[in-house]
Order: structure tokens, then C-alpha cells, then sequence
């Protein structure tokens, strides 16, 4: 369903245990990455009416997401600021082709498994911390269905562009990309490390 072919390794695991709060605090800045990408398709592709009312749905709720964390974040007194953004994004980034419509399909399918590997990673954070934060582990666990929605939205949405099946394929090729991206993974604490 998520279209990833790698899963989380105890490596990022171990951020969780030893840095939760940067990590909570990336997660803000995440879900404000994740409406600025919908509101940035929209602009690039406002004639694709089904794709605005689409992005417009899913900038709403990655903003309700990010004052959702904020609200934790105040909860717990930790102070939100600036962080040092990590690899992932960037280099996901550089593997979205120039020329249209290639440009539109890439961009679409690179947020798609930005947001798969985000419900991948809520998934496992609510099972990691079940025992000890369960008030946390509902959090992300009730993240899990509108990112995995978000998914396949921005999959289908990439059919807009190109036929299913050269969508489907230049997913597989992007999602094993993003496999190497996620093993090399990131000494800083980031949801995407």
C-alpha cells in the first residue's frame, strides 16, 4: 500500500530514544513542509482543478497536524524553533526530472513517498512508545490513516500526467531510491534520518 521498499532500521529508533523532543520539533516543521508542497503543486498546476481541490484538503490538514505538535510541543514545554534540516528531502528533491510532464509526476510521487515513509515512521514511533507514553503513542497513531490518504492521493493525482502504468513504474524507480536515501540516513535526529 505504501510503496516503500525498505523499512525503519533500530538506527532511527534510537534517535527516537535519545532525542524525542528534536524529533517532535521536526515533526512541526515537517507537516508545515508537507502544506507548503501542496500550496506550491496548486500554484505550479492551477489549471488541474481536481489537483487544487485535492492540495487545498490536504494543506488544511498537514496545518492541523503542525498545531497539533505545536500543541505537544507546549504541553511538554519544549520550545519550537529553527533546525538544521536534514538530507532526505533534498536529496529526494534532486531526483525530480526538469522537463514537464515528468516534473509533475516526480514531484507528486516524491511527496507520495515522503508521506508513506512519514506513516511508516508514526506507525513505529506509536509502537515504541507505547509502554512508556501513551498519550504520544495515540498521537501518531492516529496520524497513520491521513498520511497513508495523503499517499495515494498524490499517486493517483500523478496519473494525471502520465499513463498508470509509467506512473506505477517511475514509482518503483523513485521508491527504490528513496530506500538508499533512508539507509544512508542522517546523524542528525529528523523524522526522515
Amino acid at each position: 500500500m505504501l510503496h516503500l521498499q525498505s523499512e525503519s532500521t533500530q538506527r532511527w529508533l534510537l534517535h527516537v530514544d535519545q532525542h524525542l523532543n528534536e524529533l517532535l520539533i521536526d515533526h512541526a516543521h515537517c507537516e508545515r513542509k508537507a502544506a507548503t508542497t501542496a500550496l506550491n503543486l496548486m500554484n505550479a498546476y492551477t489549471e488541474d482543478l481536481e489537483l487544487c481541490r485535492e492540495m487545498s484538503r490536504v494543506v488544511e490538514e498537514e496545518l492541523e497536524h503542525f498545531f497539533m505538535v505545536i500543541e505537544i510541543l507546549e504541553k511538554r514545554q519544549i520550545p519550537f524553533r529553527r533546525l538544521a534540516v536534514g538530507p532526505y528531502g533534498r536529496e529526494l528533491n534532486r531526483l525530480i526530472r526538469s522537463a514537464e510532464p515528468d516534473r509533475a509526476v516526480d514531484r507528486l510521487l516524491v511527496a507520495s513517498l515522503i508521506e508513506a515513509r512519514s506513516c511508516e515512521r508514526f506507525s513505529l514511533l506509536s509502537e515504541h512508545v507505547r509502554e512508556r507514553d501513551s498519550e504520544l503513542a495515540d498521537f501518531y497513531a492516529g496520524l497513520f490513516e491521513s498520511e497513508a490518504r495523503h499517499h495515494t492521493t498524490y499517486v493517483r493525482l500523478a496519473e494525471h500526467f502520465a499513463p498508470r502504468a509509467l506512473v506505477r513504474e517511475r514509482l518503483d524507480q523513485l521508491s527504490k531510491m528513496e530506500a538508499e536515501i533512508i539507509a544512508t540516513g542522517s546523524d542528525l535526529p529528523r523524522m526522515h534520518s
